[in-house]
């Protein structure tokens, strides 16, 4: 009975070495195969830059973090039948087509200096009477601005008396009448016209005192004289400025200077007047930026016939611009923009899309000029691209464009 209890001893014995070294082993390889099997990470679907090797939450927005799979290196996506049903997504082949666009230019309206009358006083003498005291003043031409008292115009007045009285007597002597002839003009010079010369003969008596008119119509914008005042002969009296005709003064940046030009049709919006568009030709653009600014200036002019406009109100300048014939365009919606820049998806095959990086040209509301990064003949998705690069980020875990330079 001994005897066969220690042979089973030895047996059991010799059995546990190669029970120890096959566990072992067999250790051995799981853990190669689990080192070799990829670890599962989780990503933000709005921050990819979040990466975590658990599930958990996003620390910037707060969203639950998707599993990705982050050696899987292909930019492409792939989707079936019924995912792209799903997503909407419809696609175009991109072809060449001009485009047109208007860009909006910020401007004023400005007096006109075409229509503005500075008056001055044709004799030196006293301000004795001041029929327009006040700025804002309409007045119509011929309407008397102010009396003046002037003992220079008397002297010039008696002058021509003597002359006119010589002539008479010796109608005939050609000395004479070239006297009377400078008289006269000298009194013309001092802006006295024929009737008042007329009503001086008649009189036969010299006046110191003479009565200026407006010589236009317009609104009182300066009025630098008082009554009882002295002036100077060439001094200003008053200005007078006409809103029948108004500048419209746009501000424009150096980068867009390309797109306007002299005799360029525009139109005008002033700002409260929108259901009255003006047309407009560009008349000058100043070469020069404005002072402490990166602007330059275009003008052009419009009719105010009926006054209803004033300088300075705001306005907008409708500038047209038309690309080149060769243009790639897009709807607007087809582009995607992010931090990176923008990027369209292309169709490479049938289910299968990958974004592509493009550089855009001018913009409207509904079509964007594609200047890089496409060919004619291009698939590209027009509806549902916002929900690729969402599915990417989902899948891939990173933004499609980063990598990328632009």
């Amino acid at each position: 009975m001994e005897r066969k209890q220690f042979v089973k001893w030895i047996a059991l014995a010799s059995l546990l070495p190669a029970t120890f070294f096959a566990a072992c082993s067999e250790d051995k390889s799981k853990t190669k195969v689990s080192a070799a099997a990829p670890k599962q990470t989780y990503t933000c679907p709005m921050h990819p830059q979040i990466v975590q090797d658990k599930p958990g939450t996003c620390p910037i927005c707060a969203m639950d973090l998707v599993p990705f799979d982050k050696n899987n290196k292909d930019a492409s996506l792939t989707l079936g039948e019924s995912q792209m049903a799903l997503a909407n997504i419809t696609t175009m082949v991109v072809g060449n087509a001009a485009m047109n666009n208007t860009k909006q230019l910020n401007g004023r309206l400005a007096t006109n200096p075409d229509q503005t009358v500075y008056v001055s006083s044709r004799v030196a003498g006293r301000v004795e009477t001041l029929y327009v005291k006040e700025t804002g003043i309409k007045v119509q031409k011929g309407q008397p601005l102010y009396r003046i008292y002037s003992e220079q115009l008397a002297a010039l007045q008696q002058e021509f008396l003597l002359a006119n009285a010589q002539l008479k007597q010796f109608p005939e002597d050609a000395r004479f009448r070239e006297i009377e002839r400078a008289a006269r003009q000298k009194l013309k010079l001092f802006d006295q016209s024929d009737a008042q010369l007329q009503q001086l003969l008649q009189a036969n008596k010299v006046s110191p005192y003479v009565t200026y008119a407006a010589t236009a119509t317009g609104i009182v914008a300066e009025l630098n004289i008082t009554e009882g005042q002295y002036v100077t002969e060439g001094g200003s009296v008053m200005k007078l400025e006409g809103y029948g005709a108004l500048w419209v003064e746009a501000d424009v940046y150096a980068s867009e200077l390309p797109y306007v030009r002299v005799g360029q049709k525009v139109t005008v919006i002033v700002s409260g007047w929108e259901q009255q568009p003006q047309q407009m030709t560009v008349q000058f653009i100043n070469p020069a930026l404005q002072s402490g600014t990166q602007l330059m200036q275009v003008r052009g002019t419009i009719a105010n016939p009926n006054q209803q406009w004033q300088p300075g109100l705001q306005a907008i300048v409708q500038l047209p611009i038309k690309s080149s014939s060769d243009a790639l365009t897009l709807p607007v919606d087809a582009v995607i923009r992010d931090g990176k820049g923008t990027h369209v998806w292309l169709q490479t095959e049938r289910g299968k899309f990958e974004p592509r990086m493009v550089k855009l040209g001018m913009e409207n509301a509904n079509l964007v000029e594609i200047n890089s990064g496409l060919a004619a003949g291009d698939t590209v998705v027009v509806t549902g691209a916002y929900l690729l690069y969402s599915e990417y980020i989902l899948k891939k875990g990173a933004d499609p464009m980063a990598g990328h330079k632009h």
